[in-house]
């Protein structure tokens, strides 16, 4: 029998001082894929803004009344003309052809084209993730390229996979140190990198640990940094997220260390914010209730570094709602200086769109 160690700590004391976000007419905060019998789960899924300025949304559609994490999932779309007020109906733009399709990775490549990654879970033993190609604004795409050559269970988060300046592609990866991912939990495995536009990757064979880890690492999310380096947030069971930094773009990385952050067994995503140059961070910033668990994840806040994550200020709570399980978040800005995020509100696929200037006091 295995034995739960309970941490008794209290949130307020070691997590960092949240306030409410406010309000504002050009906010919004609604559910935008929520959940019916047979579509139990929306979420895991990212933005891009079309040269039209629509917003194109792709997320995971779990079917046939089953959301576990190893139910039946498409991959869907959807699409706002008005800024995010208003969506069209769902499509299917891949169908499931595996056990699920899940977690949407969009990016603007420096070409012009739109890249879509997501995973094909083929079982609980193997999953491998695959890019797609528009060069038409979303109308058509290409087949599959293979990102995670090595044939085993991996995990990419949804919004993780970026461009450095250089213009090499990085897709943070864990591994599954088990058989099967509900055997044994992940080692954080670096990066599978791109130098030709995401058609073919190499990497994704660093394994990292995280000290006092039982869970080991997982879920990493990258940035790249002013001076050049890359700096990789990773989940952890140990209560504080932890860093590690390459300096060879993303083929090599440091020991894992703990940052000041408080987090349950939860992701944080991170992304730089245009038009300040700062960083912006979305995370759990909540003491877990045990280890190797991944509650509370709740509240939901977002802070901002001005000196490449070294500290973090004006921490705000995006949401709070007792009771509440908010996580997955894509982070994405327009050319109105708004932030535009999607996450998970228990099952459903939540839309918040804020100003820059909210969340960074400018």
């Amino acid at each position: 029998m295995k034995i739960m160690v309970v941490l008794i700590i209290a949130a307020a004391a070691s997590s960092l001082l949240a306030a409410d976000v406010p309000a504002t007419q050009d906010s919004i905060n609604k559910v935008i894929c929520p959940t019916s019998p047979q579509n139990p789960r929306n979420g895991e899924g990212d933005i891009a803004i079309l040269n039209d300025r629509r917003l194109f949304l792709t997320y995971s559609h779990w079917t046939k009344g089953r959301s576990g994490d190893d139910a039946p999932a498409d991959i869907c779309a959807k699409y706002s003309s008005d800024g995010g007020t208003s969506w069209s109906k769902e499509v299917v733009l891949i169908p499931n052809d595996a056990m699920n399709l899940m977690s949407v990775s969009l990016l603007r490549l420096q070409n012009g084209e739109l890249m879509l990654v997501y995973g094909r879970r083929h079982s609980n033993a193997r999953m491998q993730w695959y890019a797609r190609f528009s060069s038409d604004e979303a109308k058509t795409w290409s087949g599959d390229s293979l990102v995670t050559p090595i044939s085993a269970y991996q995990v990419i988060n949804n919004a993780r996979v970026v461009q450095l300046k250089s213009g090499r592609l990085l897709a943070p990866v864990a591994l599954c140190r088990g058989k099967t991912w509900k055997e044994d939990y992940f080692f954080m495995d670096g990066c599978y990198w791109s130098d030709d536009n995401g058609r073919t990757w190499k990497g994704g064979d660093q394994k990292l640990t995280v000290k006092g880890s039982s869970f080991g690492a997982d879920e990493p999310a990258v940035i790249e940094l002013k001076h050049g380096r890359v700096m990789m947030l990773i989940r952890t069971d140990t209560g504080r997220i932890n860093r590690s930094f390459s300096s060879d773009g993303g083929e090599h990385w440091s020991e894992p260390e703990a940052t000041d952050l408080a987090s349950p067994s939860s992701p944080s995503s991170i992304k730089r914010i245009p038009g300040t140059g700062d960083l912006l961070i979305v995370w759990n910033n909540a003491e877990p209730l045990a280890r190797n668990r991944g509650e509370p994840r709740n509240p939901l806040t977002c802070a901002v570094s001005h000196d490449e994550g070294k500290s973090w200020e004006r921490v705000r709570n995006l949401e709070d709602t007792p009771g509440g399980d908010y996580c997955y978040t894509s982070i994405t800005f327009d050319a109105h200086e708004r932030v535009i995020l999607t996450y998970y509100e228990h099952a459903a696929l939540k839309l918040r769109i804020l100003t820059v200037s909210e969340l960074v006091g400018k």
